[in-house]
């Protein structure tokens, strides 16, 4: 995949990520968007390395989906815990 199919995954990532915990978060479309790419990284790697599933470099790839969306469901639980409370 070139890296405008990583940016386009991980801003999808990331929006379906914040579908599945909704509530406020500070950063907005931008902060979604970095943090479902670097979910995608982090979620690829994870599953390489932990469940010996690499992820395949074919954007409709269910895996690399699930680990994308996975990464950026984690990093954004992450994301709230240590900034969630600046905005009150």
């Amino acid at each position: 995949m070139s890296i405008v199919s990583w940016i386009i995954l991980g801003l999808l990532a990331g929006v379906i990520a914040k579908i599945l915990l909704p509530g406020r978060d500070p950063g907005g479309l931008v902060g979604t968007t970095v943090i479902g790419i670097a979910g995608a990284f982090v979620g690829g790697w994870i599953s390489a390395r932990f469940f010996d599933r690499p992820v395949q470099k074919e954007f409709y790839d269910p895996t690399t989906w699930g680990a994308a969306i996975g990464g950026a469901f984690v990093l954004l639980v992450v994301y709230r815990l240590l900034f969630g409370h600046s905005r009150n």
